[in-house]
């Protein structure tokens, strides 16, 4: 696997893909090292306890911090940055500091990055990056731009490349509408935003495949998106629960109905390969033969959760919530 031998450092390692990445990552390779890297004391001595294995490091910091940062990178190979304030609510409120984490840490994540020649460095980002509708599409959005556009400063000196992967909502995460909808059960009735809405769903182990598989094939600028279900947020309510009443409260500030993972301007940058589809960078740098016999995507192709082939049905979702470990 890719990951043998490799020095790995994962930035807000303790949340739910890093946990993720972690176990999977233990199991299937053999990594020299993972370097936790977060900001939460008790998380990292909670994850510590649970694997209790010889090849986790764990650093307190934020990628705010840019002296900790350089010196966690020191001799790693891969970078996956998965840090960020996600929240959308919180991301509204708090604007400025969404800013100092998502965009300024991710710059402090690319400096560090090149002066200690890490090999590959992988952020992860969101469909809310698309045609962003609130503050925390908007950081990721430009999170993106200076991640792909940071292999611009590594000339062809340095070996540090830079790719981002881009998916939707994960189910049962942190902060994922599953666990509310489980806790407002108990009272017979669920909020639900609006009927029509629909969302990008993935499990957090496709999550962490699918990035397995993009720190393999990246050569640095993509924008990897990976092919997963959409659903109606009604058919949610009605896997996790059925018998309750629904409560229709109104689409929140900054919310879609329908989220986008590609848009129709970079479908004309995009290739549709096996189970993913490849945006390529729009530079003058990219020289890359590595997605030369992917499909060109058709004029005014979009990537919607309104129009995705794969639906998940009640009956679909509930059996994989289930295998996910939730009470459906």
């Amino acid at each position: 696997m890719y990951l043998d031998g490799k020095i790995i450092l994962l930035t807000g390692g303790t949340g739910s893909f890093g946990q993720k990445f972690v176990e999977l990552a233990l199991q299937e390779a053999d990594p020299a090292s993972i370097r936790i890297y977060s900001r939460g004391e008790h998380r990292q001595m909670e994850m510590q306890q649970r694997f209790a294995d010889h090849r986790l490091r764990f650093f307190i910091g934020d990628v705010r911090d840019r002296d900790r940062l350089y010196r966690a990178m020191n001799g790693a190979d891969i970078v996956i940055h998965a840090a960020a304030l996600k929240h959308v609510p919180l991301a509204e409120y708090n604007p400025i500091e969404a800013v100092k984490t998502n965009i300024d840490g991710a710059i402090n994540i690319i400096d560090a990055a090149i002066d200690n020649n890490v090999q590959k460095i992988l952020a992860i980002s969101t469909d809310k990056a698309v045609h962003p509708e609130n503050l925390y599409g908007a950081t990721k959005l430009v999170m993106e731009k200076l991640f792909i556009q940071g292999n611009a400063y590594t000339g062809g000196i340095r070996q540090t490349r830079f790719s981002c992967t881009r998916y939707g909502n994960v189910l049962g995460s942190q902060g994922s509408v599953v666990p509310l909808f489980i806790k407002q059960r108990e009272n017979g009735s669920v909020t639900l935003t609006d009927q029509r809405m629909t969302r990008f769903w993935l499990t957090l182990e496709q999550g962490v495949r699918f990035v397995f598989d993009c720190l393999e094939q990246m050569h640095g600028g993509e924008i990897f998106v990976p092919k997963i279900a959409s659903m109606k947020m009604s058919d949610m309510v009605k896997a996790v629960a059925p018998d309750c009443r629904v409560e229709v409260v109104g689409i929140r500030p900054g919310e879609k109905l329908h989220e986008e993972l590609i848009s129709e301007d970079e479908a004309r940058m995009t290739v549709e390969v096996k189970d993913m589809y490849v945006i390529k960078p729009p530079h003058s740098w990219w020289q890359c033969e590595n997605w030369v016999h992917g499909k060109p995507m058709p004029e005014g192709f979009r990537y919607t959760s309104n129009t995705a082939s794969w639906s998940y049905t009640p009956e679909q979702l509930q059996e994989l919530l289930r295998k996910e470990g939730w009470d459906c």
